[in-house]
């Protein structure tokens, strides 16, 4: 049995992809802050690892404790859809630490087990935002940097077996909606070909594709999910 290690698979897309690899029989680690609406452990091929992703020290240690990772999902992100002019210290500090740099230290410590057993998958949830910019200048920041961090470590661990792709989806029917303001919804969904958000479980099916099914050749590439918002 296969394991897959899921980040922010508690909630929204992570859930979906989540419930997706439980469904076909893989042993799904999940790793969240929070538990308390959580279901899916109660199937015995699912473990629910409580973590805070801005912990970068102890990033070595979690890994270490879950073992072998065949297959990673660096889901967990955040936005906090703040003014440019006005963005606390702190909350750039937060979300560079779990946008960027935890999936970084994630893809370092797992990426040693897939190299050593001879391959492996990795699959990175980053965002249109990284491509055509977004109000939330730290979000669109942190998710180009996601991008480029696919075609970075792709080119790095390829030659040994590892296959690192992501996702670029709009936005999806997700808590993260709350944050953005009706008249954003309302001008992304006149943009968009059917005139709606993605499911949850659209995404969620392209990253299970990446990280099992789609050829080998398919190494370093983003799969944009916008339905049209940018089309190219």
């Amino acid at each position: 049995m296969k394991t897959v290690l899921i980040t922010g698979g508690n909630k929204g897309i992570g859930l979906a992809t989540a419930e997706k690899f439980q469904q076909n029989g893989f042993l799904v680690k999940v790793v969240a802050r929070d538990f308390s609406k959580f279901t899916l452990d109660k199937h015995d091929n699912v473990e629910a690892i409580p973590y805070d992703l801005e912990d970068l020290d102890g990033i070595p240690k979690l890994v270490s404790d879950i073992g072998t990772v065949d297959i990673l999902i660096n889901n967990a992100g955040i936005m906090h859809a703040l003014p440019y002019d006005s963005y606390p210290p702190e909350k750039v500090e937060q979300i560079l630490r779990i946008n960027i740099l935890s999936p970084v230290a994630l893809i370092r410590e797992t990426s040693r087990f897939m190299i050593k057993n001879g391959g492996g998958r990795i699959v990175n949830n980053a965002s249109i935002a990284g491509e055509i910019g977004h109000p939330d200048i730290w979000y669109g920041i942190t998710k180009a940097g996601l991008i480029n961090m696919t075609k970075s470590f792709a080119k790095l661990l390829g030659p040994k077996g590892v296959v690192v792709n992501a996702v670029a989806a709009g936005p999806v029917e997700t808590d993260m909606l709350a944050v953005i303001p009706e008249q954003r919804k309302k001008d992304i969904k006149n943009t968009v070909y059917t005139g709606r958000f993605a499911y949850a479980i659209e995404v969620a099916e392209a990253m299970y594709w990446l990280a099992t099914g789609c050829p080998e050749y398919i190494n370093g590439i983003c799969i944009d999910i916008n339905n049209g918002a940018f089309p190219r």
